[in-house]
């Protein structure tokens, strides 16, 4: 089970005010409340996370107790990039009102986040990667769920963008502790 909690927990919070749930919360508030809206996000929430927990299911053999640790390392603190990283979102124009097109919209700004990347080393860390792909659909799930509930909290008046700089260094810390206890270089 903590393959679970920690992946949900590790996804939502790292993927707070992405560029998928941006683009979800701009989409809600441009065309309204749209259920195929939701269930695009949640499909590509479940594939991307999915995707992520096999390639992280694939790797875990390769690797030692100390480079998983260090994998997570790494995963923490590309996470904690990304999230300090300014995107500059482009207006949201969608004529279509497509399930397809915005579930392949959805899986490229998902492709190689931060949250899909912490999918995948947890679920190589950890010694059930299918727990680590389910919480980490139910947590990008859940953040999309928000942004599609709740598109004014995803406006840009600065209170997202400083939650992101918090979140971040928060992850750095945890990136940096998670190397020195890999590395054993305390105790």
């Amino acid at each position: 089970m903590p393959a679970f909690f920690l992946t949900l927990l590790a996804t939502a919070i790292a993927s707070a005010g992405a560029r998928d749930q941006i683009l979800v919360a701009r989409l809600t508030t441009a065309l309204g409340p749209s259920r195929v809206l939701l269930s695009a996000g949640f499909v590509a929430s479940a594939l991307s996370a999915a995707f992520a927990a096999w390639l992280g299911s694939l790797v875990a053999d390769w690797l030692a107790g100390d480079a998983k640790s260090m994998l997570v390392a790494i995963a923490l603190l590309l996470a904690a990039f990304e999230l300090s990283w300014p995107w500059r979102a482009q207006e949201v124009i969608e004529p279509t009102r497509s399930f397809f097109a915005t579930l392949v919209v959805l899986l490229a700004r998902q492709a190689g986040d931060g949250a899909r990347f912490l999918i995948f080393a947890l679920a190589a860390a950890m010694p059930y990667p299918l727990l680590a792909g389910i919480g980490g659909f139910l947590g990008s799930s859940a953040m999309l769920a928000l942004a599609w509930s709740s598109p004014a909290l995803f406006e840009r008046d600065g209170t997202l963008r400083r939650l992101r700089q918090l979140v971040a260094l928060v992850l750095l810390v945890a990136a940096i502790a998670t190397a020195i206890a890999a590395r054993r270089l305390l105790g």
